[in-house]
């Protein structure tokens, strides 16, 4: 390539634009009000994962994207680092954290994949309502299921053309009704 250095930037570009979009979906009062998910640090990593997990699958699923997943999830556990440091974690305990929110996204992401794939929709109830909502009686793990299984639905049908230049979209979460929940 001629012109490699303005192909990275153009990457990183990509990169950010996509994660941007996880982080703000993420962060739509919504899931903290009407999906009664925790607004804690805990409570937000883990909505955060929920995007971030099956927008790294449905990156893998295209041949053409392997270096925009892996330079999204790069960017994902430098965001991680610049947190915890942000928020008084010293520099001697940053990588123990690290190593805890590692086990955290892969646990996770693995539990929803499996769930995802199985025909029984309480699966992904079970695994919803263990992860995000263990400390928070209350929640709503078959609304939060039937938005994930939507956001899966919805990612398969994203080109990876509009991907890879940035272009991610998430369904409404204020679309999803309770009538939504039965069906997830």
């Amino acid at each position: 390539m001629i012109f490699p250095r303005f192909r990275r930037g153009a990457r990183s570009y990509t990169i950010s634009a996509l994660y941007g979009t996880i982080v703000a979906q993420a962060r739509m009062p919504c899931f903290y009000q009407d999906y009664a998910v925790p607004d804690t640090v805990n409570g937000r990593f883990d909505v955060i994962v929920l995007h971030l997990a099956p927008v790294l699958d449905r990156i893998a699923l295209g041949p053409s994207l392997g270096d925009l997943g892996q330079g999204l999830f790069d960017h994902f556990w430098r965001d991680m680092d610049h947190n915890l440091r942000e928020m008084g974690v010293g520099d001697l305990s940053v990588p123990k954290r690290m190593r805890g929110l590692g086990e955290a996204f892969y646990g996770r992401a693995g539990v929803y994949r499996a769930a995802l794939a199985e025909d029984d929709p309480r699966a992904l109830m079970e695994a919803l309502d263990r992860n995000i909502y263990a400390s928070a009686p209350g929640g709503v793990p078959g609304r939060l299921a039937a938005y994930m299984r939507e956001m899966v639905r919805d990612l398969a049908d994203q080109e990876a053309g509009a991907l890879a230049a940035g272009r991610l979209r998430f369904p409404d979460p204020h679309a999803i009704s309770a009538d939504d929940e039965v069906r997830a």
